[in-house]
This record gives structure tokens, C-alpha cells and sequence, in this order.
């Protein structure tokens, strides 16, 4: 049995994939998740500075959401992909993450604050 790092390395060494061997489905795939994850970003640093600005706690709770909802599914695809190479588990944080967000969301419109 390897040491757990010695997997990590082995794990991504063996996903390297080339940006010459990928069709252009592919690419657009990877695109599109990366332009949702930056406007996603940019709409909630909105959100958050209008939170700054009036203190309205519901503001700060719809940018919580939308960062939950757009760009952390990106970044914890990126991420437990290449660590674990899982793609069960990844399906699987990338959509807790987009319900937590929902769930920010609809508690920033209903909730009481």
C-alpha cells in the first residue's frame, strides 16, 4: 500500500490531458463552466458590496448563494478531479454546493433577517 501522497501524484500524473487531444466539445465544455464561475463571481462581489454599502444581511446571503451556486461546483471539479479522480464524489460535492447555494438564495429572499 502507497503513501497517500505518493496516490495523489500518481492520480494526477495519470489525468494529464492534452489540450491537443481534446475535441472542441470539450473545450467549449470547460469554457462555458470557467465563464459561469467568473460572471457568477463578479455578480456575487456585487451583491457583497452592495452588503457593505446598506448592511442589508440579505444581500451578503444572495452573494454566499451565487458563489455556492457558480463558482465553487468549477472549482471543486477542478480540484477533486485531479485529487481523487473520483467522479462519483465530485458529481457529488459539486452538487451540495449548488443546493447549499440554492438554499442561500431562497433564505436571502424568504428569510428573516
Amino acid at each position: 500500500m502507497s503513501h497517500p501522497i505518493v496516490r495523489i501524484a500518481e492520480v494526477a500524473l495519470l489525468d494529464v490531458v492534452r489540450i491537443d487531444e481534446t475535441t472542441l466539445f470539450e473545450l467549449l465544455t470547460i469554457g462555458s463552466l470557467f465563464l459561469v464561475a467568473i460572471l457568477g463571481t463578479l455578480i456575487a462581489y456585487q451583491a457583497y458590496r452592495g452588503y457593505r454599502r446598506n448592511g442589508v444581511r440579505s444581500m451578503l446571503y444572495l452573494a454566499i448563494g451565487l458563489l455556492l451556486l457558480t463558482a465553487f461546483p468549477f472549482v471543486i471539479n477542478v480540484t477533486f478531479h485531479t485529487i481523487t479522480g473520483s467522479t462519483q464524489l465530485t458529481v457529488f460535492a459539486e452538487n451540495v454546493s449548488r443546493l447549499l447555494g440554492l438554499g442561500a438564495i431562497m433564505y436571502s429572499l424568504y428569510g428573516q433577517h
